[in-house]
């Protein structure tokens, strides 16, 4: 699982930025944008850094950022669905990617942790 994302690493943040342009410029829209850009984009920033961690401990702490981040992009993408703003059909692939990223993320945390204990 882990070559996939590395062989993707960047494209859901690309994908998560285009989306967020998409957004409307309201008061409301710019704090959307920027927190769904900001949690979009960590999650293969933090992937990275999980990539040269200095120990195992580390590397758990890096990967359960990026399950929150995976999680917390999620939550915003449902927020645009809810508010209207995008139709659920323009954005199912970030949607649809967020979840999986939420699954691996939350797997490989499992794992370590069953390792680790």
């Amino acid at each position: 699982m882990q070559k996939t994302w590395k062989k993707e690493q960047g494209y859901f943040a690309i994908s998560i930025i285009k989306l967020s342009i998409r957004l409307p410029d309201t008061p409301e829209g710019r704090v959307v944008r920027y927190q769904l850009t900001k949690s979009g984009t960590s999650v293969g920033a933090n992937y990275r850094e999980a990539n040269r961690a200095r120990s195992r401990a580390d590397f758990r702490n890096k990967i359960k950022i990026c399950e929150s981040e995976a999680s917390e992009c999620q939550y915003w993408l449902e927020i645009i669905i809810k508010t209207g703003w995008l139709k659920p059909e323009e954005m199912k692939h970030e949607y649809e990617e967020s979840g999986e990223l939420l699954a691996i993320f939350t797997s490989i945390g499992y794992n370590l942790n069953k390792k680790m204990n």
